[in-house]
C-alpha cells in the first residue's frame, strides 16, 4: 500500500510559474516510477511527466522545456516544477507512483492548478 499526497496548487496568472510536490509513503520499492498526469474538464486524464528512480525523465508535448520533474529518493517525493504557465494548464494536477514489478498503480487525490488570462 502506497499513500501520496499532492500539494502546491493554487491560481496563477498565465506567465507565472507553480510548483508542485508529492509526498509519497507506504510500501514503496527502490525501484519505481513516479509522474505527473493532469485532467480538465471535461477531458480524459493525460501525461504530464515521468521520472525513473535514476532520474530519467520525459515530458508530454506540450509542457517541453517549460515544466521540470524531479525526486528526492531520500524524502520519498517528486516535485513538478511549472513555468511560463498557460491557461490550457488549468487541470487538475494528480501524483502516481508504480512500483517495479507491480501492476498496482498509486494515485494521489490530485491538486488544482487555475492558470487565468
Amino acid at each position: 500500500q502506497v499513500q501520496l499526497v499532492e500539494s502546491g496548487g493554487g491560481l496563477v496568472q498565465a506567465g507565472g510559474s507553480l510548483r508542485l510536490s508529492c509526498a509519497a509513503s507506504g510500501s514503496i520499492f527502490r525501484l519505481n516510477t513516479m509522474g505527473w498526469y493532469r485532467q480538465a474538464s471535461g477531458k480524459p486524464r493525460e501525461l504530464v511527466a515521468l521520472i525513473t528512480q535514476g532520474g530519467m525523465t520525459s515530458y508530454e508535448d506540450s509542457v517541453k522545456g517549460r515544466f521540470t520533474i524531479s525526486r528526492d529518493n531520500a524524502k520519498n517525493m517528486a516535485f513538478l516544477q511549472m513555468n511560463s504557465l498557460k491557461p490550457e494548464d488549468t487541470a487538475v494536477y494528480y501524483c502516481n507512483l508504480l512500483n517495479l514489478g507491480s501492476d498496482i498503480v498509486y494515485w494521489g487525490k490530485g491538486t488544482l492548478v487555475t492558470v487565468s488570462s
